[in-house]
């Protein structure tokens, strides 16, 4: 069992970050911290040269939109694979269960 009740989303994306947009695919994942009080989501981006290309290896801003959704956040440290983490706080950019109805459906 997790420390936590993780909500998530798995599938395409677009990254949008100095000033360039890119098709991405994404596993994110998030939860409610009710100690600070903020929603937390995080997760990787597939690995693809372009996402390579436009972050650097470096700490970028960035903003993730799944459909109608968007979030902003921060891309951060790739792994060995060449996927690069991304994190936010508050709304993310996927659904969320909102009401016991949404988490039973």
């Amino acid at each position: 069992m997790s420390e936590h009740d993780e909500d998530g989303y798995a599938g395409p994306a677009t990254l949008v970050a100095n000033g360039r947009e890119l098709p991405i695919e994404v596993d994110l994942r998030g939860y409610f911290q009710p100690i600070d009080g903020y929603y937390h989501w995080y997760g990787r981006i597939s690995a693809t040269p372009a996402v390579t290309d436009l972050a650097g290896g470096k700490k970028t801003p960035c903003e993730i939109r799944i459909a109608d959704r968007t979030a902003p956040g921060e891309l951060s440290d790739p792994d060995p694979w060449g996927r690069y983490r991304v994190m936010g706080t508050s709304t993310p950019p996927f659904a969320v269960p909102t009401t016991l109805e949404d988490l039973n459906a």
